[in-house]
């Protein structure tokens, strides 16, 4: 149990004996740790609700607080508590964190199956820089949830089926150059989608072929089918090499092509249940008028000062299926078929409003038990302020990014690495290019906008992936000077203070980490991490660890074992591994 469970166990007992009920409340880490570890403002809420003084409540509170606890409890202000975790329980708990892979972290109690969406390129064109955001902060979301107990299924929903496919089956049956898709099938097909778009932008004729090939594909075409299978196979080849680079791994590939059988039946049973009907040769779902407040109704917009419809289309009028319909026949198989509890959908905010639709949709489908979310995120940007582009105004792609960190990494590696051999260096600034990225991307709010800024990414000083290496480096390069074998769980005893606080932030690990769940925020535990590292850092250069003798020395190496195991194991759960040299 975490420190903070134990303090609310023991404060819900004190205040249950105190206003002879049962009475709960929560503990939360001090924001101010001169004043304690921990706090809480419970005083203040149940006097207020039951009009007593705030402080006389505390007082009655920490005169009953238990002298054997787990820590000490002082008053401050007009009645706040905080608590003093006592130095011993911090021994303790290093002491069982030296010999626990999950560092104190239990298993959920409630585990759900979830299922996390993510990345999801469109097949057909190359990944480019906006895919860095859901395909990173999706896998990283799925080994939290997955280290906590979750069962987590992994689904890459790749865009294979939709309206791209009618203009490069377009492209390809009038200007495919063969030796090219041999040579580099991603920039081929890349060139005849950029092709069809361009042409069908400046002739409405071609836009209509295209969309007329489309329609054929989607009705089982045979000769667009062939076309389609083959773009498929070598798209899903460029891709993998890009995920295989990233570390990042599906439990499932199900593409929008997936559901294309349950598309039309789909469509026939909403209009059956009359949740969508005709409009204007289209069939639609529109408000049903159960939101009260219009806005809250994602199926009403205002324009020219009323409110009026904006409905989901699910057939075009044409007949064909939109990106729409195939997300109603994915939920809906999720639920049934992999009997998900949770679906979470890590995509760009600019489809909060599809997504808004989407879970109206389920609801009236009586999916409403499932927990589905939103996870949105916000946009890169270049050193200007702006979004990130090309010098061609198009956005970067994810393979050439990708190359570019490492380059910038392997200029610090060789100024800065002590590592001998070239294929020593590749390697490190291989590593260190990746990790600088995800660890950028996951150090930010997921809702805000960031500056893509390669050479702060790679600096081994500041908030950086390379700076957590380092002092992982650092923790575990002492064990190699040791004469004497380690004994992880032996007994140790902290007294110094650069003792107790970086054993105050090591024995919170299992505390933050489930919090990166409650809004889906890597960036609690990248906080964390970087904290950790910082108080790692002032503890070595305050406390002397082969100079030490006897329990002091073992209780040193002790906080330094815990401490590498703590960011390699947070790292991981970042996607990020360590390396055990610079």
């Amino acid at each position: 149990m975490t420190l903070v469970k134990q303090l609310e166990s023991a404060l819900a007992t004190v205040l249950s004996d105190q206003l002879g009920e049962p009475t709960s409340a929560t503990v939360s880490p001090a924001t101010d740790l001169r004043f304690g570890d921990y706090q809480t403002n419970a005083a203040m809420v149940l006097a207020k609700s039951r009009k007593m003084n705030p402080r006389a409540l505390a007082e009655q509170i920490i005169a009953a607080w238990p002298a054997d606890g787990i820590a000490t409890a002082e008053i401050a202000g007009p009645g706040f508590i905080n608590f003093r975790i006592k130095a011993e329980i911090y021994s303790a708990r290093m002491q069982q964190a030296a010999s626990d892979d999950r560092l104190g972290l239990e298993p959920v109690a409630d585990a759900r199956t979830i299922v996390i969406d993510f990345s999801a390129p469109n097949v057909a064109k190359p990944m480019h820089i906006g895919h860095i955001r859901s395909t990173i902060l999706g896998d990283s979301l799925a080994r939290i949830a997955s280290f906590l107990g979750h069962q987590v299924i992994t689904d890459n929903h790749i865009g294979d089926w939709g309206t791209q496919f009618g203009m490069v089956t377009w492209a390809w049956k009038n200007i495919l150059d063969e030796n090219a898709l041999l040579a580099d099938p991603l920039a081929e097909l890349l060139r005849l989608y950029r092709h069809a778009s361009d042409a069908s932008k400046a002739d409405e004729g071609i836009r209509e072929q295209c969309r007329a090939e489309l329609v054929k594909l989607q009705q089982g075409d045979a000769e667009n089918f062939a076309i389609w299978s083959r773009c498929l196979k070598l798209s899903k080849q460029g891709l993998q090499q890009i995920y295989q680079r990233l570390d990042v791994r599906f439990d499932h590939w199900l593409g929008e092509s997936a559901y294309n059988d349950a598309l039309a039946p789909l469509v026939e049973k909403l209009l059956e249940k009359h949740l969508a009907r005709d409009s204007d040769g289209a069939v639609c779902i529109f408000s049903d008028a159960s939101v009260g407040d219009p806005t809250k109704d994602p199926f009403l917009i205002r324009k020219d000062g009323e409110w009026t419809d904006f409905p989901m289309m699910i057939r075009k009028s044409d007949g064909a299926y939109n990106y729409a319909t195939t997300d109603i026949a994915t939920l809906q198989f999720r639920h049934d078929e992999w009997k998900a509890d949770s679906i979470w959908y890590v995509v760009d905010h600019r489809q909060s409003s599809h997504f808004q639709q989407l879970f109206s949709v389920a609801a009236r489908l009586d999916l409403g038990a499932l927990d589905l979310r939103h996870i949105a995120f916000g946009t890169i940007l270049g050193t200007d302020g702006k979004p990130l582009k090309t010098r061609a105004g198009d956005l970067p792609q994810l393979a050439d990014v990708l190359d570019d960190a490492v380059t910038a990494s392997r200029k610090t590696v060789n100024e800065r690495s002590r590592l001998e051999t070239d294929d020593e260096r590749a390697a490190l600034a291989e590593l260190i290019g990746i990790s600088a990225v995800k660890f950028t991307e996951l150090a930010h709010h997921r809702l805000s906008d960031y500056v893509f800024d390669l050479d702060k990414m790679v600096a081994l000083e500041g908030d950086t992936a390379p700076y957590l290496f380092y002092s992982y480096v650092r923790s575990r390069s002492i064990f190699r000077k040791l004469e004497e074998p380690f004994h992880p769980g032996a007994a140790i005893e902290l007294v110094e203070d650069a003792e107790l606080h970086l054993a105050r932030l090591l024995s919170r690990f299992a505390e933050v980490v489930p919090a990166v769940l409650d809004d889906c925020r890597p960036n609690i535990l990248t906080s964390y991490l970087l904290e950790t590292a910082r108080a790692f850092h002032s503890f070595f250069e305050a406390c002397p660890v082969l100079k030490a003798e006897g329990i002091t020395r073992h209780s040193r190496l002790t906080l330094c074992h815990v401490t590498a195991r703590t960011l390699a194991t947070g790292l991981e759960l970042l996607g990020i591994p360590v390396p055990e040299r610079m």
